[in-house]
């Protein structure tokens, strides 16, 4: 069977703990062949670049629109320096995760704009594709793709899309691919169910964003975690389980999924090309 490539997972998670070799080899035994682990802010990007360095990943640098609050321009600085003495490092992928995020109510809307936009512009700077965070804010965040590309079109992932049918087609107009993961397993999930069936089959790349967005089979409702019950870790092994779910929901194999879906994230992420040739794999000088 093709290998999956999880286009999103946060392995530094402290979630983990010490358990990230066992966590990585669960996922190469699942037939995980690569995983894409995106930063948050400036201070887990040395941690990132390590862990992918170590397990023969990928990794993406920026700042999450959950951390803006805590982040000033000098990591702005730290971030354009980091992108230029990283420009030699074929695991460096994409500027993420960035974007905007509306859900949470308590972020400061125009902080978050600024660094996003100014993080897709360092992006276009470093020619890098951009792994983007769209959570209640898919019209913005086009907003302004369309004022920093200009015109041109982009490459990378508008990551755990959750929008409308015609919000997927502006992102896909726009260049991006689209993110599904655990939430495509929940019965109850009817839009994001209906838009990773209906969406074009080469718009789609797979995700899981361990330790978050738990399929249902590790999903442990408010109720069952006050009886005591943990909530369940997700993890990149469970990725190929969450896709046989969307390729049952599309009438096709699991195999055509892995190597559509494979196909997909080479597309939005040129670099991860050479990570899968045998001599991309394993671990490499940080």
């Amino acid at each position: 069977m093709t290998g999956f490539i999880d286009t999103h997972c946060h392995l530094d998670a402290p979630e983990f703990g010490d358990e990230g070799p066992a966590v990585r080899a669960r996922a190469d035994a699942a037939g995980v062949a690569l995983c894409v682990i995106p930063a948050v802010a400036v201070s887990n990007f040395a941690t990132v670049r390590t862990l992918a360095h170590a397990q023969g990943d990928a990794y993406a640098l920026g700042i999450h629109p959950l951390c803006t609050g805590e982040a000033n321009e000098a990591d702005l600085q730290t971030l354009d320096a980091e992108l230029t003495a990283r420009r030699g490092d074929p695991r460096l992928v994409a500027v993420g995760e960035i974007g905007l995020d509306y859900f949470v109510p308590e972020l400061d809307g125009p902080k978050q704009e600024h660094f996003f936009h100014a993080q897709l512009q360092l992006a276009r700077a470093h020619d890098l594709p951009v792994i983007i965070h769209v959570r209640r804010s898919v019209d913005k965040v086009l907003k302004h793709l369309r004022q920093v590309g200009a015109g041109r079109s982009w490459r990378g992932i508008a990551h755990a899309f959750n929008g409308s049918e015609q919000q997927a087609k502006a992102c896909i107009d726009i260049g991006l691919k689209l993110g599904f993961g655990g939430t495509v397993t929940f019965d109850r999930a009817l839009q994001v169910r209906r838009l990773a069936t209906a969406l074009p089959l080469d718009a789609i790349v797979m995700e899981t964003d361990a330790p978050d967005i738990q399929p249902h089979w590790l999903y442990r409702t408010q109720t069952e975690r006050e009886a005591g019950a943990a909530q369940g870790r997700n993890e990149p092994a469970e990725l190929p389980r969450i896709a046989a779910v969307l390729a049952q929901l599309r009438g096709m194999t699991p195999d055509e999924l892995a190597q559509a879906s494979t196909r997909n994230a080479l597309s939005a992420l040129p670099g991860l090309s050479s990570l899968l040739t045998p001599s991309g794999g394993g671990q490499a000088s940080v």
